[in-house]
């Protein structure tokens, strides 16, 4: 189980936008104003699912209040701050769309853009991803760095992700259905959408700068990020350790033989400087060994216990659930059986109610 909570059936829509948000309270307003004016011109059913990620500076505030006056809005507020990943997994859950769009909340991404990728998307494709031409606002080094990583990660990874893509995306709902079948905790959207595999296509466009605030994404988490997806997708780290030894194995075969050929000579090898040099080398080379299997251990042991990625705290929305139920908030179990369309069925037969109502967390 991923995520837990109370939900019921709610009727099915065309078109979910999904944005994870944390301290974004500047930038709300205006984000709804733009993702629903995108929305709009789809001519169809839509929802704005906005995931508020244990957001300390009013953020939460006020979603709720755009959630009370826009049916169209749900917002989906976490027990914590668990995370940018987890979040949009939370959102991606929740949703109930035939097409998915994901988006930050900062407005990089322009929404604008919406239509077009729904085009393409009619070509048959089930994951229109987006591919950053240019970065405006962006230092040379956040660049640079993404431009190595990306590079790194290509060459490490059996499966082909995209340079320059973040998640701004459209997903089918067989794509994403596909994507909530993967439980696993430290999570790579962006490369786990990639390994799904099925037909996606690049949507090249200009990354915007962000429309207010700063960033949520320090190096510290690039590093942690870049860590999750080299980690969650490769096991060359654990052969690159042993390459290393079997380097070092050999570098010391070939001093041994250098000094045993000496001392049949009768020559004495000085060298307690180098001697010492190398016991450090050594030493370094066997702790980054260590650390690299306890860091795969690490995730190993995390995963083994299976504890739920997040709970709700509070789910608002003007467009309540028809009919209480013990459902999980992914509800991949009721998907597989098709039940889907029978939420559907049972909601039309329904009276909608209004409000806002509590999600029970529970294991």
């Amino acid at each position: 189980m991923v995520g837990t909570g109370k939900i019921g059936a709610r009727r099915a829509v065309m078109l979910s936008v999904v944005v994870p948000c944390y301290n974004e309270r500047d930038g709300v307003a205006e984000l709804h104003r733009r993702v629903s004016a995108a929305c709009l011109e789809q001519n169809a059913s839509y929802e704005i699912v906005l995931v508020i990620d244990g957001a300390t500076d009013g953020t939460r505030e006020a979603i709720f209040e755009l959630a009370e006056k826009d049916d169209h809005v749900v917002a989906i507020d976490l027990a914590r701050n668990y995370g940018h990943q987890i979040a949009l997994s939370a959102g991606l859950e929740f949703c109930r769309g035939e097409r998915i769009l994901i988006l930050d909340a900062d407005l990089q991404d322009p929404p604008e853009l919406l239509s077009a990728m729904m085009a393409k998307m009619d070509e048959g494709f089930d994951v229109v991803y987006g591919q950053r031409v240019k970065r405006d606002g962006e230092s040379w080094f956040k660049r640079a760095s993404a431009s190595m990583f990306y590079r790194l990660l290509g060459r490490m990874v059996d499966v082909e992700i995209a340079s320059d893509s973040g998640d701004f995306r459209l997903m089918s709902r067989r794509a994403l259905d596909h994507l909530n079948a993967m439980p696993e905790r430290y999570r790579f959207i962006r490369g786990m959408v990639s390994w799904i595999g099925l037909n996606q296509v690049a949507f090249p466009y200009e990354r915007h700068r962000r429309f207010a605030g700063t960033t949520h994404y320090p190096l510290k988490k690039m590093v942690l990020l870049a860590v999750d997806a080299m980690t969650s997708f490769s096991i060359l780290p654990l052969r690159f350790a042993s390459l290393l030894g079997m380097m070092f194995g050999l570098l010391g075969m070939v001093v041994l033989g250098y000094t045993l050929f000496e001392w049949s000579r009768g020559n004495v090898v000085p060298g307690w400087t180098s001697l010492a040099a190398i016991t450090l080398i050594m030493g370094s080379v066997q702790l980054l060994v260590l650390g690299i299997f306890g860091e795969y251990l690490g995730r190993m042991y995390m995963e083994t216990k299976r504890r739920p990625l997040y709970f709700v705290n509070e789910v608002v929305s003007r467009d309540q659930p028809t009919k209480d139920s013990d459902l999980p908030v992914h509800r991949l179990q009721e998907m597989a059986k098709g039940s889907r369309l029978a939420e559907a069925k049972v909601d039309r037969m329904q009276p909608k109610r209004r409000g806002r109502h509590a999600v029970g967390s529970s294991i």
